[in-house]
């Protein structure tokens, strides 16, 4: 057998498959141990990445969501925007009034416009507005300017009449004296029917 150790000239030789095999049981024992002295570092490094990545999942999680709330609130108030400016072209003097009856039912549609659900199905908001304007008239300006308590729109100057504000305590007698005959003729025409 070639395998058997020969001595030589007081040296040993080691046939070649147990100096291959030695070499390489000595790599790999050395390779466990790097590993093995390495592998506390590495889990430690591990875990603290998965730390830091989790943060960064949650941290872009609440980021998404607050865009998502700023993008709905800036949608809600362009819409309310649009609401208000609509019942303001339409003529209604209440408007913050109509515009809390109304705000709910109008809403943004697929394809951007803003409508609102009718009777006869969606409508746009324009034409919602302008029905619930007319079905709501004491939300538009009185027809009928005049009535009890009722100001003249025509300035004092116009109409040579007296203004009751100009009335004051100590005010100057020739003032208040044609003041009173302004008052006189004037109780004379409604007595005459004029």
């Amino acid at each position: 057998m070639e395998e058997q150790v020969k001595e030589t000239k007081g040296e040993m030789e080691f046939p070649e498959t147990n100096i291959r095999s030695l070499i390489h049981q000595a790599i790999q024992e050395f390779i466990e141990a790097e590993r093995s002295r390495a592998e506390p570092v590495l889990k430690t490094e591990l875990a603290e990445e998965r730390r830091r990545r989790e943060q960064l999942e949650r941290r872009v999680n609440e980021l998404v969501q607050e865009n998502e709330r700023s993008r709905r609130k800036a949608e809600e108030a362009e819409r309310y925007a649009a609401i208000r400016d609509e019942l303001v072209r339409l003529g209604v003097t209440k408007v913050e009034l109509g515009f809390k009856a109304v705000k709910d039912d109008i809403y943004r549609a697929p394809d951007g416009r803003l409508v609102a659900r009718g009777p006869e199905g969606e409508v746009s908001m324009q034409e919602y507005l302008a029905r619930f304007a007319r079905e709501n008239p004491e939300l538009l300006p009185a027809r009928v300017g005049g009535g009890s308590g009722a100001s003249s729109s025509t300035p004092e100057s116009q109409t040579g009449r007296f203004s009751l504000d100009r009335i004051k305590p100590g005010m100057d007698r020739e003032e208040l004296d044609r003041i009173r005959r302004e008052i006189a003729q004037a109780i004379s025409h409604v007595w005459r029917g004029e």
